[in-house]
Formats: structure tokens, sequence, C-alpha cells
């Protein structure tokens, strides 16, 4: 039990965070004082003393009351704060944020611990929103008219490597091919496909015809994952605290950084162009990054409802891969991150009953 009085509770739910105020009783605060000036005892070297033998008059002269009693406000605090949000049930994720009065002899102590609260998910009917949107089922066949379509353009494509083969500028040979009738176009024959690496123009044909029906079918695939998605954040009651909106925010500044740097640019640069600070950008970025915060958190709850959870085999097999990747990664950042990864691909699985993939051998 907590000896903490006038104990004060206030939520906010905006930042899903819990605010208590209290005071430790004079009393209660001059035994954590004892315990203070014994650690303190125990740990001082004062002259002519050997270490934990100093007279706790001395301690006091030397250290004096002030430091003393900060000393024991921490022991309090330490001892007291875990109790007492256990007994108002206030499931935290952080280390709270503790502020206290000064400390006095005889008088109670006032704190504040403000600390963000655990995500509490109302999950919707998973199976039954995936099940709704993947029992829609499309009609992914391949249209002559498509075919024919693909085939002129690879057909214009050979018309425009033929002419820069043969000395026309590229600009020139573009502009040329884009006049040219359908019917003018040269034929795909069984030359042409063989220096592609197929048998024959019937043999090319039937490939493209089959790649098209694939891009269709993952094209499907990704708008009926994304679909389950939002669903689910529409239909799924779910509080966050506000560190985790940062975490996202701050992932989505970290790729943005990453993906300029590859094009020999910087943030600075970037905002500079688009005239804006970075307060700005992340507050544009707010709605995707609550909506992403939120998606992980349902992918995280479904996962344990329904105990989806990569094999030590696949893990492990997955973890060597990524090693090679990112041979710079320190090992448990990496782990985490693959099996996190690994079970939300399983759930989406799960939820868009897609099959598992084929285990890869490298």
């Amino acid at each position: 039990m907590s000896t903490a009085t006038n104990v004060k509770v206030s939520r906010d739910d905006k930042r899903w965070e819990a605010e208590i105020t209290a005071e430790i009783p004079a009393e209660a605060l001059s035994k954590y004082r004892d315990e203070a000036l014994k650690e303190i005892q125990r740990d001082a070297k004062l002259d002519g003393f050997r270490p934990g033998k100093a007279p706790i008059e001395r301690i006091v002269q030397i250290y004096g009351e002030p430091t003393i009693l900060r000393h024991a406000a921490e022991h309090a605090i330490q001892h007291e704060l875990p109790e007492l949000l256990a007994e108002q049930k206030l499931p935290v994720v952080e280390t709270p944020r503790v502020t206290t009065d000064t400390p006095e002899i005889g008088k109670p102590l006032k704190f504040t611990a403000r600390a963000a609260l655990a995500p509490e998910i109302k999950l919707a009917d998973h199976k039954k929103i995936a099940s709704k949107i993947t029992d829609k089922k499309e009609d992914l066949t391949v249209s002559d008219e498509e075919h024919a379509q693909a085939m002129a353009h690879l057909r214009r494509e050979r018309a425009r490597i033929d002419k820069i083969e043969s000395g026309t500028d590229a600009q020139k040979a573009a502009e040329e091919v884009k006049a040219l009738a359908d019917a003018d176009l040269p034929a795909l024959d069984d030359q042409f496909v063989q220096s592609l690496g197929y048998e024959s123009a019937e043999k090319f044909s039937e490939a493209l015809r089959t790649n098209i029906k694939n891009e269709k079918e993952l094209q499907a695939a990704q708008k009926r994952r994304a679909a389950i998605l939002d669903e689910l954040v529409k239909e799924s009651t779910i509080h966050y605290p506000a560190l985790l909106l940062d975490y996202e925010l701050d992932d989505m500044e970290a790729r943005l950084a990453s993906d300029l740097s590859q094009m020999g640019q910087t943030v600075e640069s970037f905002l500079a162009q688009q005239k804006k600070t970075r307060e700005q950008i992340r507050t544009e970025w707010t709605e995707a990054a609550d909506k992403r915060a939120k998606i992980r958190l349902l992918l995280s709850e479904i996962g344990r409802k329904e105990n989806i959870e990569p094999s030590q085999e696949e893990l492990e097999h997955e973890i060597e891969h990524a090693k090679q990747h990112y041979p710079q990664a320190e090992a448990e950042t990496l782990r985490a991150h693959v099996a996190h990864a690994m079970r939300n691909e399983m759930v989406m699985r799960f939820l868009d009953g897609s099959p598992a993939p084929e285990p890869h051998h490298h």
C-alpha cells in the first residue's frame, strides 16, 4: 500500500496521459530520510573514518539537510509511485516525469507525476471485415485489348531502340516513333524475342499475358489489404499516447531524409524549396502518422488474439538474410525489427487469405 494522501488523478484523453498529484506524509518522509542517511553513510568517504563508519551527525554536518532530504524524496517517490499507479489501475508505458516541492522536515512532500498510458484497443470484428472485403471477387482476366496495347507498347519500344542503334539521336527517335501508326511498328518476331531470351513469338505473347495477369493480381491484393486496414481503423476504437505519434513522425522524417540524401539533397534544402518549417511538415503528416500508429497497434492486437508468431526457424532465416543487407545494424534492434515485420505480414495474410510465400533458399 502507498502511504500517499490527497491523491488526485487526472487523465488527458487527447495525449492519452495520466497525471497524479499526491502528498507523502511527514512521518513517512522521515522514515525515507533515515534510509537515505544510511545509504549516504554506507558510501561516504570521510577523512579519518573507514568507509561506512562515519557517524550520522558528521554526515548531516557535511552533506547538509537539503541534500539528505533530496535523497529522501527520491527514495519516497521510487517506492510510493509504482504502488500508487497500481492502486489507481494506471498502466503506464514510460518512466513517469516527476516534479516535487522542496522537501522540508516535518512537512508533507507534494509531488506531481505525469506518464503516457498504455494503448487501449477495442478491436472491431476483424474476421468479418476481412471476409466482407475478400469475398468481393474481381474479374482479373486479361482482355485481348489490354494484351494488344501491351504488345504495341513493346513494338514501339523496339522501334525506338532500332532507330537509336542505327544512329538517330534519342530525342528525335522518340518523336519519330510516336508519330508512327500501330500498323507500321516492327513485329515482335521469333528472332527479336529470342534476343530477349524467349523461345518463340507465341511463347513470348503467352508470357506477356501471364505478366499482365500477375500485375493485376498484385494490385488487387494491395487494394484489398488497404481496404481491410481502412475499415479496421474506422471500426475499432484506439487510444494511444502522444509519444507513439511522435515516433511515427520521426520515422517519416528519417525516411524523407534518407530519400533526399540519395538524391543529394538535405531536409533543410527541401524545406527551403517548399517554403515550410519542420513543424509545418510534421503537422501536415499528422493524419497519416496517426493512421500508421493505429495500424501498427491493430496488427499487433490481432496477432496477439490469434496467436500469430513466426516460427523460430523462419525468424532466424530472415535475420540471417537481413544481416547481409544491414551488416552494421545492432543485433537486438534488427531482431525486433524483423520479427515485427514478419508478424505483421503474417497477420495481413491471415486477414486477406493470401498463401504463405514459398520458403526462399539463398
